[in-house]
């Protein structure tokens, strides 16, 4: 897997990436840009396994993997971060760095990021389609949060010793396991060492809370159906069957009544429902990146 690692100055920080090249020697016309979940460890690491499999099948794209401000081995400044921070940070990256049109491939409740990006009125056309890895539930995605209640969560909470502390507790791996399994993962066996491990070593840095806990503080919940049926590329949205909601407003949808919703507002959109749960490029990867491949050949044709 070959691969280089490297960094980019944006408002001042540091932030790292990986760069997979295409192993053909003419230029493709798309590129692959992953934008990372979320959480206690996580950062671009999360992508390795979906990589690693991609490029055994298909060796025709090139891939950008970033890590998130706040997170792996970008700068972790102490802010509260919200999804336009991270899509101004990937615009400068699109802009600056990839200079070719991509395809979005997003990881669950990051999606509102890539919606301020394709969103954005001055984001050049290099965003030719999206895929949306288990999305959050519809009603997740269409009710706003509380403003209030968001700083009061961060200011008295996260923002504080007992923040830190109860970091201290979620990022032990027996937690980090226990949550996997309850939250994330279709079968409990395939919460293996490697996910652990990694999820462990990104944690290791305590700097690293400050995004988890924006995330958490719910600084992303908008009322986003005006941009999602504003979305004009095409865009691939993927389930697994045992698809679940840790918020209780999604509690109720079925994964077929979640991607019916989604594909009623999405003006271009497709989709499919594969074995699994919530993070289906690690946990389904040969069945997701079958999925991916089938969707990127087809947007290739046309443009």
């Amino acid at each position: 897997m070959s691969s280089s690692s490297n960094n980019y100055s944006w408002k001042n920080f540091d932030c790292a990436y990986q760069f997979y090249p295409s192993q053909h020697q003419q230029s493709e016309n798309l590129a692959l840009l992953l934008i990372h979940p979320i959480g206690v460890g996580l950062s671009g690491v999360f992508w390795q396994r979906f990589i690693s499999a991609w490029q055994q099948q298909e060796q025709s794209y090139s891939i950008y993997n970033p890590d998130l401000l706040g997170c792996g081995k970008s700068e972790m400044p102490h802010l509260a971060y919200f999804p336009e921070d991270w899509a101004a940070q990937l615009k400068y990256f699109l802009e600056t760095v990839v200079k070719q049109p991509v395809v979005l491939v997003v990881q669950g409740a990051l999606f509102p990021v890539a919606l301020e990006l394709v969103n954005d009125p001055m984001q050049p056309n290099y965003i030719k389609g999206l895929v949306l890895s288990g999305p959050p539930a519809w009603k997740i995605m269409t009710e706003a949060g509380k403003p209030l209640q968001q700083k009061i969560l961060w200011n008295l909470l996260f923002d504080s010793p007992v923040g830190n502390l109860f970091y201290r507790y979620a990022r032990r791996r027996k937690f980090l396991q226990s949550f996997s399994t309850r939250q994330l993962f279709a079968e409990a066996e395939a919460v293996d060492p490697n996910w652990l491990d990694f999820l462990q070593a990104g944690a290791k840095n305590l700097d690293s809370r400050y995004a988890v806990f924006s995330f958490l503080a719910s600084f992303w919940r908008k009322d986003y159906t005006k941009k999602i049926q504003s979305i004009s590329q095409p865009t691939l949205v993927v389930f697994g069957n045992e698809a679940s909601s840790i918020s209780r407003e999604g509690l109720a949808e079925t994964p077929q009544q979640r991607l019916d919703l989604y594909l009623n507002n999405l003006p271009s959109g497709q989709g499919k429902i594969i074995p699994g749960r919530n993070v289906l490029p690690y946990e389904s990867t040969k069945e997701f990146v079958a999925v991916v491949k089938d969707f990127v050949r087809q947007l290739s044709i046309l443009i």
